[in-house]
């Protein structure tokens, strides 16, 4: 950031957010909760669509049922009671998701993020669509001592002009034009994972009501999915490890194989239909490498790199990081930065870094077919207890990190009740 003197503003917030998404709108959310003024921008009229999965962990569900979201706020929400693994030797087994409260569940991202950002503005959080960053200044605060802020965020509209604010929120994604205006990026990173997905209709096998993962041979450690939505249609989509080895330019062809495979096309039912076009997308996952503060400028979700970098699961992540970049500020470093960027910084580092390494560890024995076999086999034959245990650790009801942080071991660590106990399902 450049320092000016004596520049001029058009409006003057405690926080800025740039961004939209689930990120972007908990951050704005939970700070004007606490009485702050907030203005957020968003370069995009909602809703929109985003390039995404859809699926929602039980980390995603917490956070969203404590920013006070309703399901059935939600068009095509979708509750999940559990999920069908296939390994690559072609062995399934079905782990189901029950207790009290929910788990899993999938909601279209155009939908999701619509009602997040009107239930921002019900919180009193002043958002300005089709509104795009233009640049980000330092200010003196000597030139002027009647100007209580000390950052000017450039918007793309005149009519919103530019922002004088304490803090900024960079909530603008894996290509954050933020992190770029501050000189924080990575050059020539484009994250960890490739993404694909397509939605289908007329889905008339399995995969109408159940989740299911498929871990092909060619894909790994990546897989395939197909996460159920009303009316018989299907998020369909699949994600492979960026190595060095795949091309983009491959992946639509890889797309056309994976819809032909027998039994890929007996989940979906052989008279499905993909609608419109398919999207692709790259991941980022590399929280614990990646500066998530400058100055002023706190980051969150997929501009702090913040998914899960050993299944790509990204929405959990980015509403807990937006959740704690605004406690942070809300803390005793309102008018500190250096102590509530500090605060944020720990704050990630205790919620995601442990988890991020076990990650890592187990995505490198789910990089083998030997590996994701052996897996699914011990899963299979476990029984009851330990298929219901074990799909509630892979949506993340318990950190992947408690078989290395002992710290985190509690004897409910298996008991606990999903998100939105009591709501008819």
């Amino acid at each position: 950031m450049r320092s000016e003197n004596l520049l001029a503003w058009d409006i003057t917030t405690d926080v800025a957010v740039v961004g939209g998404g689930p990120s972007g709108t908990a951050a704005a959310i939970v700070l004007a909760r606490a009485g702050r003024a907030v203005h957020l921008i968003d370069k995009s009229t909602f809703p929109r669509d985003k390039c995404c999965g859809d699926g929602l962990t039980t980390l995603a569900l917490r956070e969203l049922e404590s920013l006070g979201l309703a399901p059935d706020s939600v068009e095509g929400w979708f509750d999940i009671a559990g999920a069908r693994l296939r390994s690559p030797s072609g062995r399934e087994v079905v782990v189901p998701l029950t207790g009290a409260g929910l788990f899993a569940a999938v909601a279209p991202r155009a939908s999701l993020d619509h009602e997040l950002l009107q239930l921002a503005r019900r919180a009193g959080v002043e958002v300005h669509e089709d509104c795009s960053f233009a640049g980000i200044r330092d200010i003196d605060r000597s030139s002027d001592d009647r100007l209580p802020h000390a950052v000017l965020v450039d918007t793309g509209r005149a009519d919103v002009g530019t922002i004088a604010t304490r803090y900024v929120i960079a909530a603008d994604g894996m290509w954050s034009g933020v992190r770029k205006a501050v000189g924080a990026q990575l050059d020539g990173y484009r994250g960890e994972w490739h993404a694909f997905r397509q939605y289908a209709r007329n889905v008339t096998g399995t995969a109408a009501g159940e989740l299911i993962v498929w871990f092909e041979p060619d894909l790994l450690p990546g897989y395939a999915w197909s996460f159920p939505l009303p009316g018989n249609r299907a998020n369909i989509g699949f994600g492979v490890l960026r190595d060095g080895t795949r091309r983009v330019q491959d992946m639509a062809a890889t797309w056309r194989d994976i819809l032909q495979r027998p039994h890929v096309v007996e989940a979906l039912g052989a008279g499905f239909e993909m609608e419109g076009r398919h999207t692709a997308w790259p991941i980022p996952a590399r929280i614990d490498e990646l500066s998530i503060t400058r100055g002023r400028v706190l980051f969150v979700g997929d501009a702090a790199a913040a998914t899960d970098v050993m299944t790509g699961e990204g929405i959990g992540q980015a509403l807990l990081t937006g959740r704690l970049a605004a406690e942070a500020i809300i803390g005793a470093g309102a008018l500190q930065p250096e102590i509530a960027t500090s605060s944020y910084e720990r704050s990630v580092a205790n919620h995601l870094f442990a988890d991020h390494r076990m990650s890592k560890r187990l995505g490198a024995i789910l990089g083998h077919q030997r590996g994701v076999d052996a897996a699914v086999s011990i899963v299979a034959a476990s029984g009851t207890w330990g298929q219901r245990n074990f799909a509630r650790w892979m949506f993340e009801d318990e950190p992947r990190a408690i078989a290395t942080s002992p710290a985190r071991w509690h004897g409910q660590m298996f008991r606990q009740p999903g998100a939105y106990v009591g709501r008819a399902r």
